[in-house]
């Protein structure tokens, strides 16, 4: 492929990721069904000729990215939810409880039964069958907008909390569960490294499982805060920058909480969620919320159009010459069965108070679309860092067709449910609403 036809290729894609959204907003299509269809076009053509596409050779290319991609996710969905979550606000937790249904009793057993299926069903060696579970379970904040939250409600005269419970679920769900999802990667690596044995569940437990978690979300705390601080708070005017609008502020945000809670031994994924989480806490009402929400959008739709559109041409490249019967059966099992039992179960044990709730078909719907995306295809590639024997074709070809599946199946399924049993904004309209409420409210009266 010339740099000239890069060019050409690359200003339609954009093209399309920018009128797809309004233009399939009615309809049961998504944008990322389309952008892979496109780059599955693209793939057949000769177009692609030169293009690296081998995933294992690739592979530190592949995980920077979708890990830039993830994280830019994860700092847009802690500023677009609205309903508050403090620490020391031990009432500020039971609005979350779907959230921690699904996170703590759903994720673990739907790990629990891919790895299952990949070791008893498909064959796999323990460490590889612990990856495939990790690494399918979360819920993804890149490919999932059509069914999340739409973005934060700011202005005075905003009650600053969500008023759609089936959407606020799925979101937080995905905006934390990318980072708890990492202990269990973690446990397939010390597997491939020294084997199963009972001798590593006291290091993983204490390390893995609780210390990074801990550690990942305390300095995202601490960022949010001190950003926080900075940007309505400090002394210097030239320091706040929410009296400017400087919205850039988002990226430094981002990349400044991600690289803290590296360095600090925890979990960055969370680490990023908790810092936004964190500065919306603060001026809960203030415009510039939305600010810095547009900036990581706009980056995150830029992003995942390139992870979207390379994807797809690796699927008519050669990323699914591994896929088999077993691969299939354990990607549509997740999709249409573990997960939609999982997080019914989950669910089920949850007991909503009267105000607010889920009704019975949320409930379903939360427990069906749990889509997967690019931070699979991020800790696969991690992991395949870390442990080369898990880097293989087989995990590649399968982790590939249970994205692309999942974009399909929850593509088409999104708007028509989401229609009948949603009871908030719909995405697609609500911004639109929200400008025409505060150009209202700033006209002057007769």
């Amino acid at each position: 492929m010339t740099s000239d036809l890069v060019y050409v290729v690359a200003g339609g894609a954009l093209l399309l990721a920018i009128v797809l959204p309004a233009l399939l907003s009615r309809w049961a299509v998504s944008s990322p069904m389309v952008l892979v269809g496109v780059g599955m076009l693209l793939g057949l053509t000769p177009l692609p000729d030169g293009l690296p596409l081998d995933p294992q050779a690739n592979r530190a290319v592949i995980e920077h990215v979708t890990e830039l991609v993830v994280i830019v996710a994860l700092m847009g969905v802690g500023l677009a939810i609205d309903r508050p979550l403090l620490i020391r606000k031990v009432s500020s937790w039971r609005p979350w409880g779907p959230t921690w249904r699904l996170l703590l009793i759903g994720m673990p057993l739907s790990i629990g039964a891919v790895a299952f299926l990949g070791w008893w069903g498909a064959g796999l060696p323990l460490a590889a069958a612990l990856l495939l579970g990790g690494a399918l379970a979360p819920t993804d904040p890149v490919l999932a907008s059509s069914v999340q939250v739409a973005g934060p409600r700011t202005g005075e005269g905003y009650e600053v909390d969500e008023e759609d419970e089936l959407r606020f679920t799925l979101t937080s769900e995905a905006g934390i569960n990318d980072g708890l999802a990492f202990p269990f990667v973690y446990l397939a690596i010390l597997v491939a490294h020294e084997g199963a044995s009972l001798g590593l569940l006291p290091s993983w437990v204490g390390f893995y499982l609780v210390g990074k978690v801990v550690l990942g979300v305390v300095a995202g705390i601490a960022v949010g805060r001190a950003l926080a601080f900075v940007a309505f708070r400090s002394q210097s005017v030239s320091l706040r920058v929410a009296e400017r609008g400087e919205s850039l502020l988002a990226l430094a945000a981002l990349v400044a909480a991600y690289g803290v809670g590296e360095v600090a031994q925890g979990y960055g994924f969370l680490a990023v969620f908790a810092c936004a989480m964190t500065f919306r806490s603060a001026e809960r009402s203030h415009d510039y919320h939305a600010a810095m929400h547009e900036v990581a959008e706009r980056l995150e739709r830029l992003l995942t159009l390139f992870v979207l559109l390379v994807l797809g041409i690796a699927l008519t490249r050669g990323l699914l010459a591994d896929l088999d019967a077993r691969g299939i059966a354990i990607g549509l099992g997740l999709l249409l069965v573990i997960r939609p039992l999982t997080g019914a179960l989950a669910l089920a044990a949850w007991r909503s108070t009267p105000e607010p709730g889920m009704t019975r078909g949320e409930k379903w719907a939360a427990a069906f679309f749990g889509v997967r995306g690019i931070g699979s295809i991020y800790y696969l590639a991690y992991a395949a860092g870390e442990a080369k024997e898990l880097g293989t074709g087989w995990l590649w070809s399968t982790v590939a067709f249970t994205i692309v599946a999942s974009v399909l199946v929850h593509g088409v399924l999104a708007t028509p449910v989401l229609a009948r049993v949603g009871r908030g904004r719909d995405p697609a309209t609500s911004r639109r609403a929200d400008a025409e409420e505060a150009a209202r409210r700033a006209a002057p009266g007769p």
